[in-house]
């Protein structure tokens, strides 16, 4: 017992703001699948006081920063463990409240742990592999929104859809490309050019069925790389009863979501970039068809969507401020036991981060195209892309006087992410389900 405490106290020395709940709910999740599978050593009443906890809304308060993804989520799966035993924090009902009150109010026994308990929690990388998941999760969708604003730009401006004839992109030779431009293809059928545009466009429309496919053959790989570290035993030693074997190793070592996590990160920046020069290529007149600077109502005395560009700009350049990989800045750590880290955690939680900004700046070109059609752009003419403006319309106000605009952005993400599935299907780009 006195060991088992002694593994979880010298843990307790996290730092930084408390990861979102249900980021910390996703890692016990995962934790959960990888000790249920048997070959961890730990009591099965451990095993029942995770499901039970997971079954109440319960998240265990847990600083961001303390994991290195080597020897597993230590720090992180500390404070799970120990707010589950009924020390330290824990949200319940959207409050943050002592551990103990928290499992009280949800009838929950605190956890008793002994022998292997303690070290079985925490040795895995059980956060890492959930925060991996959930930007896998999210990337899905913003594939989905990426290609629908593609198609919506197209048609509003009234460019010619042929950067996506079939000829052309098979003669690229890449899968993610083909795919991509066959969704494209169904979301412009009917779509009428107005034969007012240059006969090649800037490369933020006529490069992205390349753009958009690369991040499409890259998502397939990380979701299949995410696939199988939820499904691991990433603890150590692990126990082969039947044998009566111990193996000790290195299962808890992190590099390959550490790797995958990074590249979502690059991905998720490249289609930010996408969609800010999409952005910017809406709001000036030079470029956009004549329509008003700033798609402003009254250019001069009104600044139109001059704010959005503003909040678009600064999260475009935080992302590329983070995409520096964090899979090779390894520090010998441990009285160099560590030798080697991946920092596989910093890199899944990175990655989260970053495709939730991405998230948010596919919402700023929505909100963008609807105000488009609302000083004088074109309606569009083929249907798939007529109905997701439609829906657009309807969530968002025009903007004919200056107001704030945060939240329509917000709202506008929201709406893309409901309506994405409905016009587009995911499994032809995306196949491998987490």
């Amino acid at each position: 017992m006195d060991q088992c405490e002694n593994v979880l106290n010298h843990l307790v020395a996290g730092q930084g703001a408390e990861l979102d709940s249900p980021v910390v709910r996703a890692a016990m999740l995962v934790r959960l699948r990888s000790l249920s599978q048997g070959r961890s050593g730990i009591s099965l009443d451990v095993v029942k006081g995770l499901v039970n906890a997971l079954s109440t809304d319960v998240a265990p308060a847990v600083p961001r920063v303390g994991s290195l993804g080597a020897s597993g989520d230590l720090i992180p799966l500390a404070y799970v463990a120990r707010a589950l035993q009924g020390h330290g924090y824990l949200y319940t009902g959207g409050e943050r409240v002592g551990a103990a009150d928290g499992l009280a109010r949800m009838s929950l026994e605190p956890l008793e742990l002994d022998g292997r308990d303690a070290l079985a929690l925490v040795n895995g990388t059980s956060l890492t592999a959930a925060a991996c998941g959930l930007a896998v999760t999210s990337m899905r969708r913003s594939l989905r929104n990426a290609l629908m604003l593609v198609a919506l730009l197209v048609d509003v401006l009234g460019s010619s859809p042929a950067f996506v004839d079939t000829r052309l992109l098979d003669a690229f030779g890449h899968r993610g490309t083909d795919l991509v431009g066959d969704q494209l293809r169904r979301l412009l059928k009917g779509l009428v050019p107005s034969g007012t545009r240059a006969l090649q466009e800037p490369y933020s429309i006529r490069c992205a069925p390349q753009l958009i496919g690369a991040a499409a053959s890259g998502l397939e790989h990380c979701a299949a790389v995410t696939q199988q570290d939820i499904n691991s035993i990433s603890d150590n030693p692990l126990f082969f009863a039947e044998q009566d074997m111990v193996a000790h190793g290195g299962n808890f070592f992190g590099q390959p979501a550490a790797f995958s996590a990074d590249f979502l990160t690059l991905t998720a920046v490249q289609l930010g970039n996408l969609a800010e020069r999409q952005l910017d290529l809406l709001v000036d007149p030079q470029r956009n068809g004549n329509l008003p600077p700033m798609l402003a109502h009254r250019p001069g005395r009104q600044h139109g969507l001059q704010g959005v560009q503003l909040a678009a700009t600064a999260m475009v350049a935080t992302m590329r401020r983070t995409a520096t990989p964090a899979s090779v800045q390894s520090l010998p750590t441990n009285l160099h036991n560590q030798d080697v880290i991946p920092f596989g955690t910093q890199a899944a939680l990175n990655a989260l981060e970053t495709v939730g900004m991405l998230r948010l700046l596919h919402g700023s070109v929505a909100v963008a195209l609807r105000q488009a059609v609302d000083v004088g752009g074109r309606r569009p003419t083929a249907a798939a892309c007529a109905e997701i403006l439609t829906r657009v319309c309807e969530e968002i106000p025009p903007v004919t006087s200056d107001r704030p605009l945060d939240e329509d952005v917000r709202r506008a993400a929201a709406l893309l992410d409901d309506i994405g599935h409905e016009y587009l299907r995911e499994e032809e780009f995306v196949s491998c389900e987490i």
